[in-house]
């Protein structure tokens, strides 16, 4: 058995890890996630990880403990154990999902759902988000079970389902947590590994989806002054809507800090509109989008400031928006000199995520800081307006959460994209010496 010395020397196999990539993105086209069109069989995945970890489990007497959870059938979660008896404390990874987002194959110079190596680069759908660091975490796993090293701390991975759409309630993390599987985890820090750039990632944006429908009167466009245009107003009401926000929520001073990005935003991303000639005006339109919040601001405070603007509108009938013309107008009169009022209505989309802003004080960030800098030389914290499913439901109940990930941003959800085996085999050493760090405090 050897000491947790030995984690300075762990090195990634680079035949073993290609091997499994291999099988895992050769499954992303059937766990793509976007119901109802793509709805993903995580279990796919998870048959090879299995199948991996299998001679290492404690069912053929090895150290590891490997489970299947599912709630959903073909939509399973795994759960690793490498336990110790001397045990004083845990390290757990979680985050890492098993469900990539869609990819069209018609815009990638490769085919998205076969890996494909040319050189450094392993291309494939899933290769930087996340199955690339599913089978990570997974050789780090098989690594400590060949080696058998002796640890003071618990080690624990979560490979989740449904982490890329939250249509689909109580598959993943988010069953995981009612039901009790993440409590443990508490008594030690939780890397969500599903990051990308190498560098830890210290903070994240809440994610507030939303719907502005707008509702006109349908008429002629020969005759603008008898018919309300929805597309109009809705265009109108969703300029005014934004320059309240951005009132409301500037850029915080924490944000430089935290090395954001970007502030706060609220912006349009999709918009729908009634079917008709083009002679008509509209009746009805929906603009989509999404309000990205710094986790300096809270998510029920955003959504009750943006409802209060929608209704301030209806209820000053839209006094404060500009008129586009002589005859475009959002309250007119019927031939029967009864008013007609054009509305708008705003409704939130799902359950938001919640922002993170990580614990720069804990054992947890400056662990992994340190590993970091031992491994490429310098750690350069950031944070994004991306967003992770639960972070801050976590860290409010208790958990120390920090963020990294492997994988490259500049790709993140595109076409063609790829992860470096050099930064994988980087990323396996930091992970090895944050868990070396930790077992050495704790012996």
């Amino acid at each position: 058995m050897a000491s947790h010395d030995a984690l300075l020397d762990f090195q990634l196999d680079e035949d073993r890890y290609v091997d499994l990539m291999t099988k895992l993105i050769g499954e992303s086209e059937h766990v793509q996630n976007n119901p109802p069109k793509f709805v993903p069989q995580e279990d796919k995945v998870v048959q090879h990880l299995l199948e991996a970890l299998r001679p290492y489990s404690t069912e053929n007497g090895g150290p590891l403990q490997v489970e299947h959870v599912t709630y959903v059938p073909g939509r399973g979660n795994v759960i690793i154990k490498y336990l110790s008896e001397d045990a004083k404390g845990i390290v757990s990874f979680v985050g890492s999902h098993l469900d990539v987002v869609p990819a069209n194959p018609e815009t990638w110079e490769r085919n998205p759902f076969k890996l494909v190596r040319e050189g450094d680069r392993l291309y494939g759908r899933g290769t930087t988000d996340c199955l690339g660091h599913v089978g990570l975490i997974t050789e780090l796993f098989i690594a400590l079970a060949k080696q058998k090293v002796k640890l003071s701390v618990n080690l624990v991975s979560i490979f989740i389902a449904c982490e890329e759409n939250s249509t689909i309630a109580d598959v993943g993390v988010d069953k995981l947590l009612k039901d009790g599987r993440l409590d443990e985890l508490k008594d030690g820090p939780v890397y969500w590994v599903d990051s990308a750039d190498s560098h830890p990632c210290v903070g994240t944006a809440a994610a507030i989806a939303w719907t502005l429908h707008s509702k006109g009167h349908l008429f002629h466009s020969g005759l603008p002054h008898k018919g309300i245009n929805s597309y109009e107003l809705a265009n109108e009401a969703l300029i005014h809507i934004q320059k309240r926000f951005y009132e409301d929520f500037p850029a915080h001073e924490k944000e430089e800090l935290y090395q954001f990005a970007t502030p706060s935003t609220m912006k349009p991303t999709q918009v729908r509109i009634a079917e008709g000639s083009l002679n008509q005006l509209p009746p009805w339109t929906k603009i989509l989008g999404d309000i990205r919040l710094t986790p300096f601001y809270t998510v029920d405070e955003a959504m009750s400031k943006v409802k209060s603007y929608v209704a301030e509108l209806n209820d000053t009938g839209f006094a404060a928006l500009p008129q586009r013309g002589p005859c475009s107008k959002y309250v007119i009169k019927s031939p029967e000199g009864e008013e007609i009022k054009g509305k708008v209505e705003l409704e939130f989309e799902g359950e938001p995520f919640k922002g993170i802003a990580c614990d720069l004080d804990s054992d947890g960030h400056h662990m992994l800081r340190q590993a970091t800098k031992d491994v490429l030389g310098e750690a350069n914290p950031f944070s994004i307006c991306g967003s992770l499913p639960l972070v801050g439901d976590l860290q409010a109940a208790g958990f120390d959460i920090q963020v990294c990930g492997y994988g490259h941003s500049s790709v993140y959800h595109g076409d063609n994209e790829y992860c470096s085996i050099s930064a994988m085999k980087d990323a396996f050493k930091i992970l090895s010496r944050v868990i070396r760090g930790f077992s050495e405090k704790k012996a």
